[in-house]
């Protein structure tokens, strides 16, 4: 029956009968009759929705149509209404003012330093090096990058940040006739200033304005004065390869310049540097054999600018970088841009630097340290680079820093380098882990203060029961026996804190790291790191100790107090944030490391100065292996202060140790962080310090509110249930009851303050062990240097 029904259906132009339906009456069968005609009529096709009406694809087609037809219009009453204005490269330039805290005047940026030269004053493949880093299509395209404007503009609206793939053209109108602020307004702007530039000025002009409205860091505009400030040549003898690296330079200044990029930085301008190159090449612009020949040429080392003497240039390049961060993101500008929109600007700048305690730090680094420096009499003394940095832990403000003996010296400032290790002021980093992760040893049970661990010499770090291939020695290769974690910290035992590391986890070590400031990008979580085997800065030193005095707190030190030009004030985040580990945990590592103080490493330096006058301090000392760091951080409750000593040999700059410095004997005469360090951040801090102050801690443990104490040798941890055993020591060639007068004892005559361990017995020589960088991996100070000075 079916079938027949089609049949007839087409016989009647394809339209099938509608199929009869019951109906319980007959209007109903009369009405469905009429709805069956109706659909027979329309060919049997259903009714379309209400949606499906409104979104047919002719409506769709014309509100496409319509959409280009509005833009199009509106790009040419933009294109009619927007002239090329007045170039204002030069106008913008103005002089940064720099102030100290209390307002008064700090220093002045100086004039800009630019100089602009004519096309033919650069060699051809030079002008070619520009054009291969940024806009291989510049001698043929309209001026403009639709795509990269178009993405531009979208990443605007949806406040993604900045933009990419601008023309030549597109920055060259943006560096002198606009600015960097990413408005649509301004993107849209600088379009159609583009096209008209493109239409009515020749490629060479354009090439010309370009690089010389840029900058290429080093406070240097345009490219003659970039020439004399990297490579001290006019711009007319540049030679190809350096031109690539100032091509390589404008994808990010500061990042770029060679004598201050951390390894990443030298890593990416290189590649920036061989990616101009070789599109030279793929541009028939270089030959590909004599490409073959070429060798990164590496920029000299920069002057400062005057008025920027001593201290002022130190100050004045964190303030700029500082300011550079925060417009990157609040504006969402790169980084070039960032340096550009903050280098000569007018901006009237206020540090936190209170000007008296600036002066205090100078003269302690001074009268501690480079008064006993003689470089023509030793050549060690050239190598010794000081740097310090000295925070509010309250309000997070820098308040005094130290980056060299001068900076138009030595322009890489100390303060805020990262390349060398902070040893053993890492310690507190791994109990503070311990702690607020809530970590046991590996018999499981819980890591404080008076936790027992095994302080032998080179003892093998076991993860349950399996010997991981590291086993630090203790300085001097002295060995402890059954220590607690207070008296570890205070003699500075690596053996423990290397096991204890692996009892916390690594990962959850490094995490903990950088919840408290530390950058640990890139960072592998290896037991090696327990020893600070990490590169890391007298700033972000004083930030993870800020930290801890502040409660757990954190603290990311600032030297902006404020910051404003004539167009806008910049947002400056407050120093102070969230709780990063808890208020216990802080406050017994500050607890822990008041013995320190008291009764280890820096005793001599701190307990003892007279100018302490019954100060609480908290604090620990480092030195690196081989000798080539030295460090002291330390805090009261009021201020932080994080003090480094580096090896830097004055020629090649590479790192070298700091032994036989100031006359020391060589090979025993150590630099140590309970040392130099110690006595610098002593000096400093008891001399600014306005009354006596006591930390307010909430703890229960730790040497600044009960004694510090070991075991005697004979006393096992197991038989003492109130003691936490860590896991059970590896079988060692000395153990503590065949020397017992290397194990340390409890001496019930001892007094809190004063609760030292027995005094291992001291040795000249260090063991040549394997350490994380391929070298010896030396331990730490970490001992006095009693009796080791005879010059001071």
């Amino acid at each position: 029956m079916g079938r027949a029904e089609d049949r007839r259906a087409r016989q009647r132009g394809g339209r099938r009968a509608a199929p009869r339906r019951s109906s319980a009456t007959p209007a109903a069968g009369v009405a469905g009759g009429r709805a069956a005609a109706r659909r027979a009529a329309r060919g049997g096709r259903p009714r379309k929705s209400g949606i499906r009406r409104l979104f047919t694809w002719k409506k769709l087609l014309g509100a496409f149509f319509g959409v280009c037809l509005l833009g199009i219009g509106t790009f040419i009453v933009l294109y009619m209404m927007v002239g090329v204005p007045k170039g204002n490269a030069v106008a913008q330039q103005e002089s940064n003012v720099y102030k100290y805290s209390d307002g008064s005047i700090l220093a002045r940026s100086g004039k800009v330093n630019r100089e602009s030269v004519s096309l033919d004053q650069v060699p051809k493949e030079v002008q070619h090096c520009f054009v291969a880093a940024e806009n291989k299509t510049f001698y043929h395209d309209s001026g403009i990058d639709l795509k990269g404007t178009a993405r531009g503009l979208l990443n605007t609206l949806t406040g993604k940040g900045t933009q990419g793939g601008s023309t030549i053209t597109q920055q060259y109108v943006k560096n002198y006739y606009l600015n960097q602020d990413q408005t649509v307004t301004r993107k849209l702007k600088e379009l159609v200033i583009s096209l008209k530039v493109d239409q009515k000025m020749s490629k060479d002009d354009i090439l010309a304005g370009y690089i010389n409205t840029s900058y290429y860091g080093r406070g240097a505009y345009g490219i003659q004065a970039a020439a004399q400030a990297y490579y001290r040549v006019d711009a007319k003898d540049l030679t190809v390869e350096q031109g690539a690296y100032l091509a390589a330079l404008l994808q990010a200044p500061s990042q770029y310049d060679w004598a201050v990029a951390s390894d990443t930085g030298k890593t990416l301008v290189k590649q920036r540097w061989n990616y101009v190159l070789n599109n030279m090449v793929k541009q028939h612009w270089l030959d590909a054999g004599k490409r073959q020949t070429m060798t990164f040429p590496v920029p000299k080392d920069p002057q400062g600018a005057p008025g920027l003497e001593g201290q002022k240039g130190y100050l004045i390049d964190l303030a700029d970088k500082q300011l550079e961060a925060q417009l990157m993101k609040q504006e969402g500008i790169s980084q070039s841009q960032a340096e550009a929109e903050v280098v000569g600007r007018g901006w009237t700048i206020t540090l936190n630097i209170d000007k008296k305690k600036q002066a205090a730090l100078e003269s302690a680094v001074k009268r501690q340290l480079t008064s006993k420096l003689d470089p023509k009499e030793r050549k060690v003394d050239a190598d010794v680079q000081a740097g310090a940095v000295s925070v509010d832990p309250k309000t997070g403000g820098i308040v005094a820093l130290y980056g060299g003996e001068d900076y138009f010296k030595h322009y890489y400032n100390n303060a805020t380098r990262k390349d060398y290790q902070p040893a053993s002021t890492f310690k507190p980093v791994i109990l503070a882990a311990a702690l607020d992760e809530g970590a046991t040893t590996q018999d499981g049970q819980p890591i404080n203060a008076n936790t027992i661990y095994d302080g032998t010499s080179g003892r093998q770090v076991v993860d349950h029961g399996t010997k991981v291939g590291f086993g630090p020695p203790n300085e001097d290769d002295v060995s402890y026996g059954n220590i607690t974690v207070q008296t570890a910290m205070n003699k500075s035992v690596n053996s423990v804190f290397a096991q204890m590391g692996v009892d916390v986890g690594m990962q959850k070590v490094m995490d903990v790291a950088g919840k408290l400031g530390m950058d640990t990008e890139g960072m592998q979580p290896v037991p090696a790191q327990t020893l600070g085997s990490m590169g890391a800065s007298p700033l972000e030193m004083a930030g993870i100790y800020a930290t801890l005095d502040n409660h757990g707190k954190k603290v990311t030190p600032s030297i902006l107090k404020s910051a404003q030009n004539k167009t806008r004030t910049a947002k400056i985040d407050d120093p102070v944030g969230d709780q990063v580990i808890s208020r216990q945990a802080a406050d017994t590592v500050t607890s822990v490391l008041t013995g320190v103080v008291d009764d280890g490493t820096a005793r001599t330096s701190v307990r003892d100065n007279p100018m302490r006058d019954g100060q609480q301090v908290a604090g620990k000392t480092g030195t690196s292996d081989e000798d080539k760091s030295a460090w002291f951080t330390g805090y009261t409750p009021k201020l932080v202060t994080s003090v480094g000593l580096f090896g830097e040999d004055a020629k090649t700059h590479a790192h070298t140790s700091l032994t036989g410095a100031t006359g020391l004997i060589p090979g025993t005469g150590r630099i140590n962080g309970g040392g130099y360090p110690a006595q610098i951040w002593a000096q400093y801090t008891f001399g600014v310090m306005d009354g006596t102050s006591k930390f307010d801690l909430d703890t229960t443990q730790g040497a600044a509110v009960q004694p510090s104490w070991t075991p005697s040798a004979t006393q096992s941890p197991s038989q003492t249930p109130s003691q936490t055993p860590s896991s059970p020591p590896p079988t060692t060639s000395r153990s503590p009851s065949q020397s017992p007068s290397q194990s340390p004892s409890e001496s019930p005559s001892q007094t809190p303050s004063q609760t030292p361990s027995s005094t291992p017995p001291s040795s000249s020589s260090r063991p040549p062990t394997d350490g994380a960088d391929g070298g010896p991996l030396l331990p730490d100070d970490e001992g006095q240097l009693d009796g080791r000075q005879p010059n001071r």
